[in-house]
């Protein structure tokens, strides 16, 4: 069976510039699309889409970089506390993509008017998980949704890009299974690009550009 082009060591040269030249805040390139053949070279080459309000399309490479290993996982014994109460709750592997990925656009976070999940930014990534490039793990209440967390996958590399909750700690165990299911898939680290409080407490942390870069280079 032929492997989908994610699975594949890709060989196309850069058309992004060298992430490795991107500048103190992280910017690689401004303008362009965001169609699937542009995604994938982005993302191949750790680069990822950020819009700003006011500018054309921006992305990028940040330095540092937060990733999370697996071996360094850790779940919080008040998070252990509080799965052992809700074992009802199930969980699910792509099954409302697109619904998670809205759902990420329409999440209120602190400090925060809007969001840079634009509806351009889900109108992509729903074409993007169309062709098997996005994976999302979904949290049910019943048949309620009330958490998920969606991000890109390619070779042995997931890279987060957001996740909702609508009921409390429901993102924190989408990030829990997560973890789980990609270990379950013989990957040994996720990308999550920046550490956030949530991330932060499962044991994520920044490492150099250049090392993470290596990383993705020998992904395989």
């Amino acid at each position: 069976m032929i492997k989908p082009k994610s699975q594949q060591k890709r060989q196309s040269p850069l058309r992004f510039p060298d992430p490795r030249d991107a500048g103190a805040d992280g910017l690689v390139a401004v303008g362009g699309d965001l169609e699937t053949s542009t995604l994938l070279e982005a993302y191949s080459h750790g680069i990822f889409p950020w819009p700003h309000d006011d500018y054309p399309l921006l992305w990028f490479s940040p330095d540092p970089r937060g990733v999370l290993d697996f071996e360094e996982f850790h779940v919080p014994r008040s998070l252990k506390k509080w799965a052992a109460k809700h074992s009802h709750w199930n969980y699910t592997v792509n099954k409302s993509t697109a619904e998670v990925i809205k759902a990420c656009q329409g999440q209120k976070r602190p400090g925060q008017d809007g969001t840079w999940i634009t509806n351009e930014i889900v109108d992509a990534y729903c074409r993007f998980a169309g062709e098997g490039y996005v994976k999302s793990l979904e949290c049910w209440d019943d048949e309620e949704l009330i958490g998920g967390i969606y991000g890109v996958q390619l070779n042995q590399r997931f890279s987060g890009e957001s996740m909702f909750y609508r009921k409390p700690n429901a993102s924190k165990m989408c990030v829990w299974r997560l973890v789980e299911h990609l270990q379950g898939q013989g990957q040994t680290w996720m990308d999550i690009q920046m550490v956030t409080p949530v991330t932060a407490s499962f044991g994520g942390k920044y490492i150099p550009r250049e090392e993470f870069l290596s990383r993705i280079e020998t992904d395989p």
